[in-house]
């Protein structure tokens, strides 16, 4: 078994943020590769939906919880599941790259980003990571840029670049 997890934020007003790149991405590849309806599952604080890839029973989880708090859900699935770091992606947004960039890495740092952090601290050893990296302009603050929304036609290279390069890198994992 393996989880696919994408760091957000859960709340509407976080909806279509930058920081929240994922639940564009987690609700189309649950739709194109046809996975179970989103479920919240209360003993994960995650919404969950399932599915077989690779011959792999594969759940894509959106953690309900604030993003540095993410570590909760990876924790409560872990244990019940009895994973290890093997089974586990976590796909999030990055402000150190190019734009659109995609990063497929076992090991590095957090860097600024919280939900990462949080489980670093749990986890104490590498996992895969996939980094997608949404720009950082300095006129803001990094927390008022990653919570901006997206313009429309961010919201279709997301739809055209993005999707097919990540999707890809989990087909082959």
């Amino acid at each position: 078994m393996r989880l696919i997890i994408w760091l957000w934020n859960p709340w509407d007003a976080y909806r279509e943020t930058l920081h929240n790149l994922g639940f564009i991405f987690l609700d189309k590849f649950k739709q194109e590769e046809d996975f179970s309806d989103w479920k919240y599952e209360s003993k994960f604080t995650a919404e969950i939906s399932s599915w077989t890839l690779n011959w792999e029973k594969t759940l894509l989880v959106k953690p309900q919880t604030f993003m540095n708090l993410s570590w909760e859900s990876v924790m409560k699935l872990c244990n019940y599941y009895k994973l290890i770091h093997e089974d586990i992606i976590v796909i999030y947004d990055d402000i150190s790259m190019e734009f659109w960039k995609v990063r497929v890495r076992e090991t590095w740092s957090a860097g600024w980003h919280n939900g990462v952090k949080s489980i670093i601290q749990y986890m104490k050893s590498d996992w895969m990571r996939i980094k997608v990296w949404v720009w950082f302009n300095e006129k803001y603050s990094v927390s008022d840029w990653v919570l901006s929304k997206f313009t429309a036609e961010q919201l279709i290279d997301i739809d055209n670049e993005i999707y097919d390069t990540i999707s890809d890198q989990l087909k082959k994992n």
